[in-house]
């Protein structure tokens, strides 16, 4: 059955650094796009990266572009996301999203990150 498994989420200090990582089974990892979604508490489903399936394009939000960065390891079916100078506002539970069809990807369980 399809698996997606985020990890690496922490409290971490303002300006920090941290890399966060899904791992996923039970697709064709590598004919599929993924992304990265937050939702703060009280706040709205925010996306936050998307990656192709091969790994070569990605696309950010304008307010994340440059402090994010999303990655894949196809080889390992292991998807990434890469946060620096953390603030904040960046506190929410990250979600790993992906395969399925297009109106019914499949999620995570997310991994809490909290800047503090």
């Amino acid at each position: 059955h399809v698996q997606l498994v985020e990890s690496g989420g922490r409290v971490v200090q303002p300006e920090e650094s941290l890399n966060l990582s899904c791992a996923a089974s039970g697709f064709v990892f590598n004919t599929y796009g993924m992304k990265w979604s937050r939702q703060a508490p009280g706040k709205e489903l925010e996306w936050v990266a998307t990656i192709d399936a091969r790994g070569s394009t990605t696309y950010y939000p304008p307010r994340l572009e440059g402090r994010f960065t999303i990655s894949r390891d196809n080889a390992k079916n292991i998807l990434y996301l890469q946060m620096h100078d953390l603030k904040i506002e960046d506190t929410a539970m990250y979600y790993c999203v992906g395969g399925g069809s297009l109106f019914a990807p499949y999620w995570g369980q997310g991994t809490q990150v909290t800047v503090s």
